[in-house]
């Protein structure tokens, strides 16, 4: 788990850029940070359909354009409770490269904030000690107003949940 984590990875997401472009969000009070240009959509929340026999990881489907995607909530991957429903809640569709295929997923928030650019400077891998949650699911904790945006490295998220998804039916 963490040997497979290199410090030098949380310099990795900003491909060096001296900025990134991201969309911010909440879960459970910790804010988060995804790439923008991963982001296809942010959508109220829609009718869900469970799925048999499937982890809380990714338990339910949506449609989005006509086109069946999972819902992922990556606070089961952080270990976090399951978040109440609000007026705030949020669904982002975003799309990137897991295993080799562009794959479309959806994934339930509390609140979306705002476009910005976050400063490379500012990052910092995470701590091996003293984290609650894998190093390998971290990406860079990003400094700014005296607070931490976590930026998630949600290929090795998914990689991992479906890893676990196998051995569970298997």
């Amino acid at each position: 788990m963490s040997d497979q984590y290199s410090k030098s990875d949380h310099r990795a997401i900003f491909m060096d850029a001296d900025e990134l472009s991201v969309l911010t969000f909440t879960l459970n009070g910790e804010t988060f940070a995804i790439e923008a240009t991963i982001v296809q959509e942010i959508l109220d929340l829609l009718p869900e359909t469970s799925v048999p026999g499937s982890l809380p990881f990714v338990g339910s489907v949506i449609n989005f354009r006509g086109k069946v995607i999972p819902l992922a909530d990556i606070r089961v991957a952080f270990g976090m409770e399951a978040g109440e429903v609000t007026i705030d809640s949020r669904i982002v569709v975003t799309e990137f490269d897991l295993d080799g295929e562009l794959s479309l997923i959806g994934i339930r928030t509390d609140k979306v904030h705002e476009v910005t650019r976050l400063p490379a400077s500012a990052s910092e891998p995470p701590p091996i000690i003293g984290m609650r949650w894998r190093p390998d699911y971290i990406h860079a904790l990003v400094k700014r107003d005296g607070e931490f945006i976590i930026l998630p490295n949600l290929q090795a998220i998914f990689a991992s949940q479906r890893g676990s998804t196998i051995s569970a039916t298997a």
